[in-house]
């Protein structure tokens, strides 16, 4: 019996160890259970079992860290849109179709004629309606006047009107701002791309005007104002105001081309003939500071010597110049007459004018003798 005793003694022994086991405080570490076995069995040598393997009662739950992983940031390019620079809309060019417009006049071409602005800047060219002044830039025609002989001396004096005409419109408007009125039952332009239309300047049409005082004809062609225009210029024509006066002028006077009679009693210049050679109207640089390059040359291509005391040269916009005394162009001999200032000589002479006289863009030249006839016309 001294074996069985140990074998209980040594169970009791484990028994104390396992309860006071029992009694620990969880530390986090494993705690291990002890499968009992049933009461040893005195008749056979006890085989002691195995200690299980420990389970844990508490496993640590592993927390990942939480990682934020961030692209890398692209950095986007800074684009920087120009902000466009507000281009200025141009103020379209006034409508065809308007029944009025408001323009400068920037040029009086002649008595009809005028060259205008809108208000955006663009030009154009009017001819004024219903009306019609002497010529000033082509020969003039007494036959479209009536009861003004066509003769010499009727073509004369239409220049003369027509020059006046001219200047009466410069008075009037030049440099002005007038309005365009247009007639419905007119062409908006004429033949020549040229608007057609009344220019009004402080309340009074300038196209009436001109036929009122005389100025004008009425033009052959068909607008609204046609009989009120009529009535006037049978009243300028009855009391022989402005181009009418030239219905008075002496109708025996001969055209150059004509032969004089015998009863003639002055004697033609003819034999001596004074011809333009050269038209020098664009003068280097800036005409107005280099008016001697600036020149016209005369040609006596007559026979005989030509005695130019007294005779004149205009433009169109009368500036005139006379020759000196005394000067007289031989037979096949020039003369070159500068816009600027110098000595005259025998073949150099001096208009001595401050600025240039003949427009780059076009001109006429204009000569007449010493008793005012014009023997020489040349435009450019």
């Amino acid at each position: 019996m001294r074996r069985s005793q140990v074998l209980a003694t040594f169970l009791v022994a484990i028994l104390v160890v396992l309860a006071g086991c029992s009694d620990a405080v969880d530390d986090g570490t494993t705690t291990s259970t002890i499968e009992t076995t049933p009461p040893f069995d005195d008749s056979a040598t006890p085989t002691p079992t195995p200690a299980a393997t420990p389970t844990p009662t508490h496993t640590p739950t592993a927390i990942a860290p939480t990682t934020t992983t961030t692209a890398p940031s692209t950095p986007s390019p800074t684009t920087t849109t120009p902000t466009p620079t507000s281009t200025p809309t141009p103020t379209p060019t006034p409508s065809p179709e308007a029944d009025t417009l408001t323009v400068d006049v920037i040029e009086v071409v002649d008595g009809d004629t005028i060259d205008i602005r809108y208000e955006n800047g663009t030009t154009d060219t009017v001819r004024l309606l219903g009306v019609d002044t002497p010529e000033v830039h082509v020969q003039t025609d007494p036959a479209e006047w009536e009861g003004i002989p066509n003769s010499s001396a009727g073509r004369e004096c239409l220049r003369t009107e027509g020059h006046d005409a001219s200047v009466y419109v410069r008075e009037q408007i030049a440099g002005e701002t007038v309005t365009l009125e247009f007639d419905d039952t007119a062409d908006r332009r004429g033949y020549y791309g040229r608007l057609l239309a009344y220019v009004t300047h402080d309340g009074e049409s300038l196209n009436y005007q001109l036929v009122a005082q005389g100025y004008a004809r009425v033009y052959e062609s068909t607008f609204t104002q046609r009989e009120r225009y009529s009535s006037a210029e049978t009243t300028a024509r009855d009391t022989r105001v402005g181009a009418w006066r030239c219905q008075a002028v002496a109708t025996t006077t001969p055209h150059p081309t004509e032969t004089p009679t015998e009863t003639d009693t002055e004697t033609p210049a003819a034999s001596g003939t004074l011809s333009i050679a050269e038209i020098h109207a664009d003068a280097p640089g800036n005409d107005h500071e280099n008016l001697n390059e600036e020149y016209l040359v005369f040609e006596n291509t007559g026979s005989d010597a030509l005695d130019l005391t007294g005779w004149t040269v205009e433009d169109e916009a009368d500036h005139t110049y006379a020759f000196p005394s005394g000067f007289v162009l031989d037979s096949g001999a020039t003369v070159t007459l500068h816009t600027g200032s110098g000595a005259d000589t025998a073949t150099d002479l001096y208009w001595e004018s401050g600025s240039a006289i003949w427009n780059n863009g076009g001109d006429t030249v204009l000569v007449s003798d010493d008793s005012g006839d014009l023997v020489l016309e040349e435009g450019y």
